[in-house]
């Protein structure tokens, strides 16, 4: 008895040293915005999984399959010839005006995270026009303990709310705010 309380009160004394010792933790972005123009006008503008033309950073995308579940679609940014993110969709309700999707490879120099996914929904807005969310969760771009800076949780975090929000003012831009 008196060894298997000893071993017991071992086990729980490397408890402490084991919680400090994790990887990252999943991190979650949301983004959300209103615009003036009614849902369906907004989800015709952004609901094609194949069709990022309305965010400004995306130069070109291509893909194949529509928006049928397991569609892919190639980013590329900046201009031609420019990095590209590979991504995946894997829900998609245009009657909910919604959809999930998934990066299947981007460089981390490019935006810095890893098993990222994606929801971007429209929503109809109480006095008229739209409420757009997008949101993400993802890891780090560096999977390990003591990241370098660009790879931090702050880095990703900094990273993807870019981008969300770089779509959200590109949205306001082209359908106005609620009153004005």
């Amino acid at each position: 008895m008196k060894r298997r309380t000893l071993m017991l009160a071992g086990a729980v004394m490397l408890l402490p040293g084991l919680a400090l010792a994790h990887g990252p933790t999943r991190q979650k972005v949301t983004v959300t915005t209103e615009v003036a123009a009614e849902p369906a006008d907004v989800w015709a503008a952004i609901g094609d999984f194949q069709d990022m033309s309305w965010h400004p950073a995306v130069h070109a995308s291509t893909g194949e399959n529509g928006n049928a579940i397991d569609a892919t679609r190639r980013l590329v940014l900046g201009g031609e010839g420019g990095p590209t993110i590979d991504e995946e969709l894997y829900k998609y309700d245009a009657d909910k005006m919604t959809y999930s999707y998934r990066i299947t490879e981007v460089d981390v120099a490019v935006l810095p995270v890893t098993n990222y996914s994606a929801h971007l929904t429209v929503k109809p807005r109480d006095g008229g026009g739209s409420i757009v969310e997008w949101r993400g969760a993802f890891y780090r771009g560096y999977p390990n303990n003591d990241p370098p800076a660009e790879l931090n949780d702050e880095a990703a975090i900094a990273a993807v709310t870019g981008v969300y929000q770089a779509g959200m003012d590109a949205l306001v831009e082209r359908f106005g705010a609620p009153g004005s």
